[in-house]
């Protein structure tokens, strides 16, 4: 069969970081949304968890109208989503699942997987509970979906993100198995943990037993699902040729195709604006580096950065530090900047900083660490601050000024107040030598500003660069597991050669990077992802009609296992839900019921008693489900009861006079919480095996 052609007629998209931006994943959807969108519209649906039911999401707008009648049948099987937009480009329809209505369920969940897959989840503690509840709630999702919406001979594709949401994609193998999945791992759980603990990676690769060091490091559950799924999905992805030789020794199947992480480049200046942009830049972080050294640069320094997640080693910050010592005792014609832009624990921007910034008048602390532009957090301890104290990089000698930016620069960080692309523009060159690299967003976005930028061959884009025809702007440094001083060295080559080109070289090498970045956007890279999709509808196709033979032949249940191939004469036939919402007089019963105010408030508890009493005790006495299954007929009544609203108001205005209560200057400073402690039967806390007993 020839799958160019296929197209799907439905994708979904299922991560952890969808309209919630915690790593590099969200940057992958987020940009990649775009292209999708145009091809498949309001067919393309992005899910992820909602973890911000009572505050707002500036990712997320909520879209009442958006599948309203589909929603209600959600909450007939206990799962709460809103859905609306992902507030990026393409602005892609957005499902966001309430998943701690799962929590209840979880040993039943746990237990599937085990039983169907072989998923062990022995060791999972929370941080892979909650991930395996969400994406089993997001495979009901789509199962409802699919089963509700969409037409007997349509062709549906579920792309499932990293282990966080892989036990999605197991669920519909069982319970949908007319939908394909695809599983994307991005980095194994396995090869983070040996990389980031020192072990040899490369060079031992196929030595390792990936089942043994995941119980070494303590992440068996993580590893066990990852696994199964890279075991059970219709298409296995990665992202790089060199994540790929990690997945078929640490997780034993080989990928079906390489997707590379493409990008959009909305966010880039050209022309005069980027003249401009790169000017303020430069401007701003020299001003930031004087005020910190409480000395002026003679000429105009020679800009470096680096940045990304905190992974000394895996990032090659390392390397990159070392670099600098090396190049502190150079003699060159111009001083060197080195900002490393990496978000750490901190307490807030330098006060006295802040201050001088404003007013050149006011003095600089000088007991402050110089070399910091925010309060660390744990100086002592981090590796950075550690690295450069009592080295030649404090010596006011040195050739290289070092600053570390240890704040997420969105705009307001507090010294800078501009975001991490209106920074990076001013910068002459980037650096990441990392060792442990996936991908790499970080050179790719540097390019795309016409920095040029200096990798590795251990990174995805590495690789990728490294085997273009014309690199000028990207120069990719040879690492292995045992030549960090070799690297080191090659980064400080690679950084002299930089600082030594003419003014006419270095415009070259900036318009090369910014025409490298052209070749990786998405509407060339998206066609790997076409491919992948179309190998998993045929693998789906030739899954289920072997399952139907093995299954007797059964011709209804092989209309049930490739619907999406077949094409139906008959009507399609929906189950249509009216979705009530509560009248804004009664609106007071929702903010009331999502305060757990009410749990102790014994007014509150009778008037959510007094709506139904056989309901209440009916869903144990919580109050949202209450609300959830209210009947309409009831919903009206309550409209027109006199008494009730009365009673109404009086628990509204108690619970507004707590909520205004201010703390007693003379009360306590310290508060002890622990999660053994039970707040109401209806919410359902698990801790240290004991949970609400």
């Amino acid at each position: 069969m020839n799958t160019t052609n296929q197209k799907p007629d439905h994708l979904f998209e299922v991560s952890w970081e969808v309209c919630n931006k915690v790593g590099g994943i969200h940057t992958v959807i987020a940009t990649k949304a775009l292209t999708v969108g145009k091809q498949m519209g309001d067919k393309y649906i992005v899910i992820g968890p909602d973890f911000m039911q009572e505050q707002s999401n500036p990712e997320f707008e909520a879209d009442d109208t958006l599948l309203t009648a589909w929603r209600e049948s959600l909450y007939a099987e206990g799962i709460r989503v809103r859905v609306g937009r992902w507030n990026i480009a393409g602005r892609p329809i957005a499902i966001l699942i309430d998943f701690k209505s799962m929590i209840s369920q979880k040993d039943e969940v746990l237990k599937s997987l085990w039983e169907d897959y072989h998923v062990d989840s022995l060791s999972g503690q929370w941080d892979y509970i909650e991930p395996v509840l969400f994406g089993h709630a997001a495979g009901m999702v789509i199962k409802s979906y699919v089963e509700n919406l969409c037409n007997s001979a349509d062709k549906v594709v579920a792309h499932f993100h990293e282990w966080m949401t892989a036990s999605g994609g197991l669920y519909l193998r069982k319970n949908s198995p007319y939908v394909a999945t695809v599983f994307t791992t991005h980095a194994t759980v396995a090869g983070r943990c040996i990389a980031g603990n020192g072990l040899s990676l490369y060079s031992d690769l196929h030595k390792f037993n990936a089942d043994d060091l995941a119980r070494r490091f303590n992440v068996m559950a993580k590893h066990s699902i990852e696994k199964m799924a890279a075991l059970y999905h219709d298409a296995f992805l990665t992202v790089s040729d060199i994540t790929a030789n990690e997945c078929k020794y640490l997780l034993g199947r080989e990928v079906t195709h390489i997707t590379p992480n493409g990008f959009e480049n909305d966010f880039v200046w050209e022309g005069e604006e980027l003249k401009a942009k790169r000017a303020e830049a430069r401007k701003s972080m020299i001003e930031v580096a004087e005020a910190c050294f409480q000395s002026k640069f003679a000429k105009e320094p020679f800009i470096i950065a680096t940045s990304g997640r905190y992974e000394f080693r895996n990032k090659g910050l390392d390397i990159f530090m070392e670099s600098l010592k090396r190049l502190a005792s150079f003699k060159l014609d111009r001083e060197i900047l080195a900002y490393v832009m990496v978000p750490a624990a901190n307490n807030g921007a330098r006060a006295d900083l802040v201050r001088h910034l404003a007013d050149g008048a006011q003095p600089i602390d000088a007991k402050q660490w110089k070399h910091s532009t925010h309060y660390l957090e744990n100086a002592e301890w981090d590796s950075i601050s550690r690295t450069v104290r009592g080295s030649v990089l404090e010596a006011e000698s040195s050739n290289v000024k070092v600053i570390f930016v240890p704040s997420y620069l969105n705009g307001n960080d507090g010294v800078f107040n501009k975001s991490y692309y209106e920074l990076l523009v001013g910068v002459d060159v980037t650096a990441f030598p990392s060792y442990y690299e996936p991908w790499g967003y970080t050179p790719l976005e540097s390019i795309a500003c016409s920095v040029p930028t200096i990798t590795s061959n251990l990174s995805g884009f590495g690789i990728w660069a490294s085997k273009l025809a014309d690199k000028a702007g990207v120069e990719v440094i040879r690492r292995d597991d045992n030549n960090d001083n070799y690297a080191v060295q090659q980064l400080v080559d690679a950084t002299v050669r930089f600082i030594q080109l003419s003014d006419a070289d270095v415009e070259a090498y900036r318009n090369s990077a910014f025409a490298i970045s052209k070749q990786a956007l998405w509407k060339n890279f998206f066609k790997y992802y076409q491919a992948a999709y179309a190998e998993a509808m045929e693998n789906a196709v030739a899954r289920a009609n072997n399952a139907v033979v093995l299954d007797g032949g059964n011709f209804t249940e092989q209309i049930n296992f490739v619907r999406q191939q077949l094409t139906s004469n008959k009507p399609s036939w929906h189950r249509m839900m009216v979705e009530k919402r509560l009248p804004s007089r009664l609106s007071a019963l929702e903010t009331i019921s999502r305060n757990l105010w009410w749990c102790w408030t014994q007014s509150a508890k009778d008037l959510f008693e007094s709506i139904d009493a056989e309901l209440w005790h009916a869903v144990d006495h919580n109050p949202i489900a209450l609300i959830d299954k209210l009947p309409l007929e009831r919903i009206n009544e309550l409209e027109n009861d006199k008494k009730f609203f009365a009673s109404l108001d009086a628990v509204a205005a108690q619970l507004k006079e707590y909520m205004e209560e201010k703390p007693s200057e003379d009360s306590a400073k310290v508060a002890y919480f622990s999660m053994e402690y039970g707040l109401h039967s209806s919410l359902k806390i698990y801790s240290g095996g004991l949970g609400i007993l």
